[in-house]
């Protein structure tokens, strides 16, 4: 790997790791409260960085992006205050469906199951 991509590797790994815990500890906001940071990438630049989430519940993903949107001031001000960073990444919040697409595949495994027990 080269050493840009590696110092990219590790400032990701440092955002994605205080995103989590300021969520966790400093965000009173309800509609953050049930989702999980699954993943975060840094432009080459280190202008932007995109946030990706799942949540833990049906028809939740909007109201979580809205209270993601909602916190990124304060999330770039928090991130701005734990690490030496020149520049904080604007954040970008993108919902993660590989969950959701791996919730619709146990679904029809299950379900293909329930019909195997009803067939022999």
């Amino acid at each position: 790997m080269k050493q840009g991509g590696l110092r990219q590797a590790r400032v990701a790994d440092l955002l994605k790791e205080t995103i989590t815990e300021v969520l966790l500890r400093k965000i009173k906001d309800p509609r953050v409260h049930d989702l999980t940071i699954t993943g975060l990438e840094v432009s080459a630049d280190f202008r932007t960085a995109n946030v990706y989430f799942c949540v833990h519940g049906k028809g939740l993903k909007e109201e979580a992006l809205a209270g993601l949107q909602s916190a990124s001031g304060f999330l770039r001000h928090e991130l701005l205050s734990v690490l030496d960073l020149r520049r904080i990444p604007e954040l970008h919040f993108i919902y993660d469906e590989s969950f959701d697409y791996g919730t619709h595949i146990d679904e029809l495994l299950s379900n293909l199951k329930v019909d195997e027990g009803k067939n022999s």
